[in-house]
C-alpha cells in the first residue's frame, strides 16, 4: 500500500485525512500544535511530533498549510525524512512566485513538487467533492492526477505554465471576497432603509445575479462600450442613491464608494455614456 503523509491539520487538511482513512489508505499526519494530530490517531492516522519522522517512507506528501513562509519553513524541516524521489502536492493557497520558485526548487534537488489548490471547504474534503486546480508539467500531473480525483472529484487542468493554478485560485478568492464585500454593503443598505435579510433572500431567490457573471466578462472583454445596455452616467446616479440611502439610514458602505470613485474617473475621461463595464477595460489581460 502507497503511505501518504499529511502536513496541517487545520479543518481542511484533518478532513482530507479522515476520507482518506475511509478509503483504507494508510496516513501519518503532522501539525505545529501536535494535539490536532493526535486526535485523529483514535480515526486510524498515525501522528508525529517531528515532521522528518513523519515522513519517513511516505511516497506522496500533502499539505495545507497558511502561506508561503510557512511552507517553506515545513517542507525544509521535513525534507530530512524524505525518500528519494518522494512527490510533494501542496494545497496551500500561496502566491504565484511562490509556487513556482518552490517547482524548480525541489526539481533541482530531486523531489516532485506539485501545487494544486481547491475549492473546498471542510465538508468537501470529508466528502471528496470539490474542485483542485492544477498547472505545470503534464506528465507529473497525467500520473497524479487520479489520486488527486479521489480526493476531491473534480481536478481542473490549466495546462503546463507553472503558478498558474496559485493564480486562478488568488482569483477565484477574490471573487468571493468581492462577492462578500458586496452582500454587506446591500445588508447596509437594506438595514438603512428598513428592508428585511428576508426581502432580500426572496429576491434573490426569484433574481440569480450569479448568471450574468459569464456574459459580463465577454461584455468587459470584447473592449466595445458604444451600445450601452446601463449608460455609465446611470450607473453613477444609482450608486449615488446608494450612498445617500445608506447615510441617511445610519450605514456605512465599503464596496461602493471605492466603485463610484472608479467610475468618476471614467466619467471625467468621457465615458459617461457608454456601458458601465467600461470601467473595468484597463484591467483586461493582454
Amino acid at each position: 500500500m502507497m503511505m501518504q503523509a499529511f502536513l496541517g491539520m487545520g479543518l481542511l487538511g484533518s478532513n482530507f485525512v479522515r476520507a482518506m482513512i475511509k478509503k483504507g489508505e494508510e496516513v501519518h499526519v503532522w501539525n505545529r500544535t501536535a494535539s490536532k494530530a493526535k486526535a485523529l490517531e483514535n480515526e486510524g492516522a498515525k501522528a508525529y511530533d517531528d515532521v522528518a519522522q513523519a515522513v519517513e517512507g511516505a511516497h506522496i506528501v500533502h499539505l495545507t498549510l497558511k502561506d508561503d513562509e510557512s511552507v517553506n519553513e515545513v517542507l525544509a524541516a521535513a525534507s530530512a525524512g524524505f525518500k528519494p524521489g518522494i512527490t510533494i502536492v501542496d494545497h496551500t493557497s500561496t502566491s504565484v512566485q511562490g509556487a513556482i520558485e518552490r517547482t524548480e526548487q525541489w526539481k533541482s534537488r530531486g523531489f516532485t513538487y506539485l501545487h494544486a489548490p481547491v475549492f473546498m471547504g471542510p465538508q468537501n474534503a470529508l466528502d471528496s467533492t470539490g474542485v483542485m486546480l492544477v498547472s505545470g508539467d503534464q506528465t507529473v500531473i497525467g500520473d497524479l492526477e487520479p489520486l488527486l480525483a479521489k480526493m476531491t472529484g473534480t481536478v481542473m487542468n490549466f495546462g503546463p505554465q507553472e503558478g498558474k493554478a496559485a493564480g486562478m485560485k488568488l482569483i477565484g478568492n477574490l471573487f468571493l471576497m468581492a462577492v462578500t464585500g458586496g452582500l454587506s454593503d446591500s445588508l447596509a443598505l437594506a438595514k438603512a432603509v428598513n428592508i428585511s435579510t428576508g426581502d432580500i433572500e426572496t429576491l434573490f431567490n426569484s433574481w440569480n445575479p450569479g448568471a450574468v457573471v459569464l456574459s459580463r466578462i465577454k461584455r468587459i472583454t470584447t473592449g466595445d462600450y458604444r451600445k450601452p445596455s446601463w449608460e455609465l452616467n446611470m450607473a453613477r446616479k444609482d450608486a449615488r442613491l446608494m450612498m445617500e440611502g445608506a447615510k441617511q439610514g445610519g450605514s456605512d458602505l465599503t464596496v461602493i464608494p471605492a466603485m463610484a470613485a472608479l467610475m468618476d474617473q471614467w466619467i471625467d475621461k468621457g465615458h459617461g455614456n457608454d456601458d458601465w463595464t467600461v470601467i473595468a477595460h484597463d484591467n483586461i489581460p493582454k
